[in-house]
């Protein structure tokens, strides 16, 4: 029987050479990792489609959605700003609005927060008065009630070769943004703006907490890009916010000239 002595060092070999068959054997097969999602980390997708709204037969034209305040006919959507139990005392003939001087401007008889504007104007053919004396009006979002109403004006101007302080001329943000550029027709040309107004937003101490907001497009041409609006339009002095409520009327100006509009229509955001 061999001795222990040389059992245990053969046993030892054995062993090792085992370990070392073992070692050189391939590891077995992984199965391959799965293959990185591409949309793993996008905005998920909405779960509705986006409400369908069907364009106007025309360019300008209102879309389905759209809220007619003027088509041509009549101001029965218009009260009088002075006394907003009197009919808008405006001339309409011909399928157009026009400012009739003294009588003070007009406003709508429901109350809007943040829309969609199409309004088109025009200033007379025979051109009379320099500067803000020649062709004016303004088109005034969150108008307020009674006489010499307040609101936020986009300006209407006759600015076609006609020099004035730049915050006043059309498109402006009266007396606060002048427009980008100068995008006005001839005298007694139809004009076209189309707006997009956000109201002013107020907390419960009257305190404005988002400031009201405009992109402004003159016949097609961007003229305001979003700007803030720092209060209130004034003529004099700074602008303010007075806190009001989140929907006001849309009220057009009587500046004393005989400023005519067509195809007016919101659309609510």
């Amino acid at each position: 029987m061999p001795s222990s002595s040389r059992v245990l060092p053969l046993l030892g070999m054995l062993v090792a050479a085992s370990a070392i068959a073992i070692a050189q054997q391939p590891a077995p097969a992984q199965p391959p990792a799965p293959a990185p999602d591409p949309h793993a980390n996008e905005v998920p997708a909405p779960k509705n489609p986006p409400r369908v709204v069907t364009p106007g037969d025309a360019v300008g034209a209102p879309p389905s959605d759209a809220i007619v305040l003027f088509d041509g006919k009549d101001l029965s959507n218009w009260v009088s700003e002075k006394d907003a139990t009197s009919p808008a005392p405006w001339t309409v003939a011909d399928g157009v609005v026009t400012v009739k001087a003294g009588s003070g401007g007009i406003r709508t008889t429901r109350a809007f927060g943040d829309i969609q504007l199409h309004i088109e104007w025009a200033t007379p053919s025979e051109v009379k008065g320099n500067g803000q004396e020649r062709g004016n009006s303004g088109v005034f979002f969150a108008a307020s009630t009674g006489a010499g109403g307040s609101g936020y004006e986009v300006q209407v101007l006759d600015s076609y070769n006609n020099p004035t302080y730049w915050h006043g001329s059309a498109g402006s943000i009266y007396k606060q943004h002048a427009p980008l550029v100068n995008a006005s027709r001839k005298p007694g040309e139809w004009q076209v703006y189309d707006v997009v107004f956000h109201a002013p937003k107020f907390d419960s101490d009257g305190k404005v907490i988002k400031r009201a907001t405009f992109t402004v497009f003159h016949n097609g041409v961007l003229i305001q890009d979003h700007v803030e609006v720092m209060g209130m339009t004034t003529h004099s002095g700074p602008p303010y916010y007075k806190a009001h409520p989140e929907k006001m009327p849309l009220a057009l100006q009587d500046h004393g000239n005989p400023i005519r509009y067509r195809n007016i229509w919101i659309r609510p955001l």
